[in-house]
């Protein structure tokens, strides 16, 4: 929703000069930049995640995943990134003082069949003891700043002891039986605790099928939501870097009309897409759906579409398409990345009150992306 997009200004609004100050344009020295270096580790059924590197001081890495040529207009590279399809990666480095870079070329054919389990996050915990989200794949936003929606909660990192967050009940976390659990607590009166899981800069992906299962929590001031935003927020900012939202949940069963749900007596989540002067949303809310049962939630992303669906693939309840949309369609300009998070008041949801009981979590089976 739009109370959501709004988070991300004031989120990532300090990354909007990622560029620290320098132009796009190439450099101008006598010396050449180094070109990029790529390199892949394995991810499943013959898919790769690629990450490029550059080895000259100050370098910027542009690259393009069509086979073109990459320019100074080209998307920067901002994290590793999914490759399940066959395509070839070229990139540039420019760099302060230096001309740019040659151009580091590399295809791959990993011939994935269509419908294939290509990455996942199974929150797998061999303990016995509650643990530590995956840090190769999860970092965390934190801080009480609104997130531009008026937000009550303050977003915690695991292992915080920066007051109100707590090591001792973790906001985040796996439990032995494979579970993420992402709770919303009241350490006192009028404060509260949550968590704001991303992937970015660690895992980004663009096209396929990606789905999480999730058990959701009902009640007055909750809000908790799986979704996307472009890498590129980092350079070009929000909303142009685009955003996709695969579940979105408030409150809980007899959520009122005012708030932006179907009429009262219905349980419901909604699917959307934002941009530039880009807004869909669609609400799911069949007869007898509750957002407490186990439900998988997902997203088909292809080009010039968006499809959302409930428990299986084929139950797409809305379809969102580049020539019927008004504004800016994003979708097409690169990776993105994963965020899971449950907040507390705000704009849309309201605050919580007498009835909204402490703490109430969001649970995560698992996230995978499959071939489209």
């Amino acid at each position: 929703m739009r109370s959501r997009m709004l988070a991300a200004i004031v989120l990532f609004s300090a990354l909007a000069c990622g560029c620290n100050g320098q132009s796009a344009s190439a450099g101008t020295g006598t010396t050449t930049a180094a070109a990029p270096l790529v390199s892949t580790v394995d991810a499943q059924n013959g898919a790769v995640i690629v990450s490029l590197a550059a080895t000259t001081p100050g370098s910027k890495i542009y690259y393009t995943m069509d086979g073109s040529t990459p320019t100074a207009a080209s998307q920067i590279y901002q994290a590793p990134f999914l490759i399940s399809v066959n395509l070839s990666v070229k990139a540039i480095a420019t760099a302060p003082g230096h001309t740019t870079s040659t151009v580091a070329s590399q295809s791959f054919k990993p011939n994935v069949p269509s419908n294939t389990l290509v990455w996942s996050e199974e929150f797998s915990n061999p303990t016995d003891a509650d643990a530590q989200p995956n840090a190769k794949v999860w970092t965390y936003d934190t801080g009480n700043s609104g997130f531009g929606n008026k937000e009550l909660e303050n977003y915690c990192a695991w292992g915080s002891a920066a007051l109100p967050c707590d090591t001792v009940d973790p906001n985040a976390y796996v439990d032995t039986a494979g579970i993420l659990h992402i709770v919303a607590r009241q350490p006192s009166k009028g404060v509260y605790t949550s968590a704001r899981m991303k992937s970015q800069g660690l895992f980004s992906f663009q096209y396929g099928r990606v789905e999480a299962r999730m058990k959701l929590p009902e009640g007055q001031g909750m809000w908790p939501a799986f979704w996307l935003l472009g890498n590129n927020i980092a350079t070009i900012n929000w909303p142009a870097c685009g955003e996709l939202d695969v579940m979105e949940h408030i409150n809980g069963n007899n959520s009122p009309a005012s708030v932006g749900g179907p009429a009262p007596g219905y349980d419901w989540i909604a699917g959307s897409i934002h941009g530039t002067n880009l807004d869909g949303t669609k609400h799911y809310h069949p007869s007898g759906f509750s957002a407490a049962d186990w439900h998988t939630y997902g997203m088909i992303w292809s080009k010039g579409k968006v499809e959302f669906y409930v428990d299986d693939p084929s139950n797409v309840y809305v379809s969102f398409t580049s020539g019927t949309q008004t504004g800016t369609w994003p979708f097409e300009d690169g990776p993105q990345f994963l965020l899971l998070n449950l907040a507390v008041g705000g704009n849309w949801p309201g605050n919580p009150d007498g009835t909204t009981v402490f703490p109430s979590e969001m649970l995560v089976d698992y996230v995978r992306i499959y071939t489209n």
